[in-house]
């Protein structure tokens, strides 16, 4: 079932029916189609998007990488057929053939395909697309760069002291150890070479306007896709404190700690900061983030009877635990009105054992082993409003007081699949995942809990 056909049907069920998994499918459906490109870009033009006014330019060259970024391209050349001269965006794997069919397809402007959450040789051959694009703007032409969430991994052109296993290495080592977003883009920034303000600086003096889609907790716009366009706060200095106080510096490849040290000592450029001149000419505007997701969810909860409490806007901690405190606050949040709390961000996951999942499926597990035999009415769903959970085809999942019995009549143990980290296969099991398939937005994640 595509990701239209799933909004369709759970935008229109009944405002109030019974079933609180439903209704917790429908609230993270409207979430997700309230971060649509095109509802994200509705009302906004060229007046917003660059730091002069349109009769300075009159041509629009787009580049773009992330998940939300050639959905966001069709809209802009949709609108502007006339203005839009071209470009290049990068998207993960098999999104161009799953794009929503009420979103307009790019006919002007390049999609290329790169690797996500870890780069490929795609994503290096859309770096170098990206830059020569910048590289070539007319005097009178604005350059729009679209940006969201998966853009660091999608569009990743090593600096010269390294290679694509080098990076491929590091940003798995990363991802492992459950490494937080800041820090974690920290080092990808200095590893890159478009990543931390680099590309603003590569096609300077162009006039360049970026559309940022907000996929980390407090909307940085320097972190959400390594901030290709905005200066850089973190330091060489600071992507060594990362790998060693997560004890990684000895396990990422020689060249990487060599380039980061000499980067320390001054031997390697630092990424442009606040005032270099490279911004004179930028201005980024962000459209989109998870509290635009949360507003539309709490409309949906309210429109279908429930008490709502948006408990958190920026949760973060270890998946598993984090499911397991949901399911404490709505046992305390329970009461003679149906109840719906919802909480958004991005959890992370030490990955301890071998199985296969994601950080929601995780969430979902913790909920489902704490929700274990518990005498009352309750869902918790938690779903990746960009229809991706790991590497899984799955955004999530969803926990029930029944979950953990059910898994084990189907010769799952919800315990030992938690410290396999092997929540996706527990889930398929019980078939409680949560399916849409890419929704071509990335707005971090939405956990729904109803009681």
């Amino acid at each position: 079932m595509s990701v239209q056909e799933v909004l369709f049907r759970f935008m229109s069920t009944d405002s109030s029916p019974s079933d609180k998994v439903e209704d917790a499918r429908a609230i993270f459906f409207a979430a997700v189609e309230r971060v649509q490109a095109d509802r994200l870009l509705d009302g906004s033009g060229p007046d917003d998007w660059a730091p002069a006014s349109p009769g300075a330019y009159g041509k629009i060259r787009i580049v773009g990488m992330g998940k939300a970024a050639m959905a966001m391209a069709g809209v802009v050349e949709n609108r502007y057929p006339d203005r839009v001269v071209g470009g290049t965006v990068v998207v993960p794997e098999g999104y161009p053939a799953a794009l929503p069919e009420r979103l307009p397809t790019p006919s002007d402007v390049q999609v290329l395909e790169g690797g996500h959450p870890l780069p490929t040789q795609g994503s290096v051959r859309a770096a170098r697309r990206i830059l020569d694009q910048g590289g070539t703007m007319e005097e009178e032409g604005v350059l729009l760069v679209l940006v969201s969430g998966g853009g660091t991994a999608l569009a990743t052109l090593p600096v010269d002291a390294l290679d694509l296993p080098d990076l491929k290495t590091t940003y798995h080592r990363l991802m492992e150890a459950g490494v937080p977003i800041y820090p974690a883009n920290a080092v990808r920034k200095h590893l890159t070479k478009l990543g931390g303000g680099r590309l603003a600086r590569d096609v300077a003096p162009a006039t360049v306007g970026a559309l940022v889609v907000s996929d980390v907790p407090g909307d940085d716009v320097s972190v959400i896709a390594s901030g290709p366009t905005v200066p850089d706060p973190s330091t060489y200095e600071d992507a060594m404190q990362v790998l060693y106080r997560h004890d990684l510096w000895h396990d990422v490849p020689t060249a990487v700690r060599d380039h980061l040290a000499a980067g320390a000592r001054g031997r390697r450029p630092e990424t442009p900061t606040e005032g270099d001149s490279c911004f004179d000419t930028v201005k980024t505007a962000l459209v989109g983030s998870n509290d635009d997701a949360l507003d539309a969810a709490r409309s949906a909860a309210e429109a279908r009877g429930y008490d709502v409490q948006v408990v958190e806007r920026n949760v973060e901690g270890e998946a598993h635990e984090v499911g397991r405190d949901h399911v404490r606050a709505m046992v305390d949040a329970a009461s003679d009105s149906p109840t719906c709390l919802l909480w958004g961000g991005e959890t992370t996951v030490t990955v301890r054992g071998s199985g296969t999942g994601g950080r929601n499926q995780e969430v979902a597990l913790g909920a489902a082993l704490a929700l274990d035999g518990v005498d009352q009415s309750a869902v918790l769903l938690s779903g990746g409003t960009d229809g991706i959970d790991g590497p899984t085809d799955a955004a999530g999942a969803w926990a029930t007081p029944e979950t953990a019995e059910d898994g084990r009549a189907a010769g799952c143990d919800p315990e030992i699949h938690r410290k396999e980290n092997d929540a996706y296969p527990f889930f398929d099991a019980v078939d409680q995942l949560l399916r849409p398939g890419p929704t071509h937005t990335n707005v971090m994640d939405l956990h729904v809990g109803i009681v």
